[in-house]
């Protein structure tokens, strides 16, 4: 199914993003890595290569916190990789982690969250349009549990996540005429960010591990990723602005 497609992830580096890349190029995609540091992708490369029947990659620089570098990614990936037919938009904010009440946030750590949730997406999604029209593809936002219900000492990247829902419903309906489909998946996995939130907190992770139905937290790659690309499928060629939650039944935050 995706052998000879070819998908554009944000924040491909780490945590779900990595997740999405590595399944992407088991199923025989091609993947262009969107990374703020190009070193930093070099191992997911790796990984990549090491598999059987791995696609092709392509490590595209993008500092989200740049105008512009979004657009520049679009226009690279298919300039190498020679057409466009899902983005998988995976990136945060650094802050996305540090808890921190809203009396005591300034402005500028709302900038950070705003400019690569919101500002980024508009400019991926306003660089990929015809590209994803011409093969009726897939944009997938990955959004988070916050953006549904809130999240206590996390105002800024609820928020943002928040907008991010929004703008998926406002473009399914805009682009589903074009063939386009427009998603997001609000995932519950380890990442860099969830460790350095437990680090900062040592009793959240048991907190959080309990109120999983499951029991565990999901992994990228086997728990997330899947979802991720079916979501940009064919499969879900029905499916169209919505907001898929993957958290092993963590009904307390919804």
């Amino acid at each position: 199914m995706w052998r000879g497609k070819v998908v554009l992830v944000t924040g491909a580096a780490s945590g779900v993003g990595r997740g999405v890349v590595l399944a992407a190029a088991a199923a025989g995609a091609s993947v262009a890595l969107a990374v703020r540091r190009p070193a930093t992708a070099a191992a997911v490369v790796d990984e990549v290569a090491a598999l059987h029947g791995g696609g092709e990659t392509r490590v595209v620089p993008c500092d989200l916190m740049q105008p512009e570098a979004a657009a520049a990614a679009v226009a690279a990936t298919i300039a190498q990789l020679g057409r466009l037919d899902a983005i998988v938009h995976s990136a945060t904010s650094n802050a996305s982690s540090q808890p921190i009440a809203l009396e005591d946030a300034d402005l500028d750590g709302w900038a950070e969250h705003r400019t690569i949730a919101v500002d980024a997406t508009v400019e991926l999604a306003r660089a990929a349009h015809a590209a994803l029209k011409a093969t009726r593809g897939s944009l997938l936002l990955m959004t988070s549990p916050a953006g549904i219900a809130g999240n206590d000492r996390l105002p800024f990247y609820a928020m943002a996540k928040g907008a991010q829902r929004g703008l998926v419903k406002a473009l399914a309906r805009e682009w589903g005429p074009d063939g386009i489909r427009v998603n997001a998946l609000a995932p519950l996995a380890m990442s860099p960010a969830m460790e350095s939130a437990f680090a900062a907190e040592p009793r959240l992770e048991e907190a959080v591990v309990g109120s999983i139905s499951l029991g565990y937290f999901g992994d990228a790659e086997r728990d997330v990723a899947p979802a991720a690309l079916f979501l940009c499928s064919d499969d879900a060629r029905y499916v169209t602005g919505q907001t898929l939650v993957v958290n092993g039944g963590r009904f307390t935050s919804l």
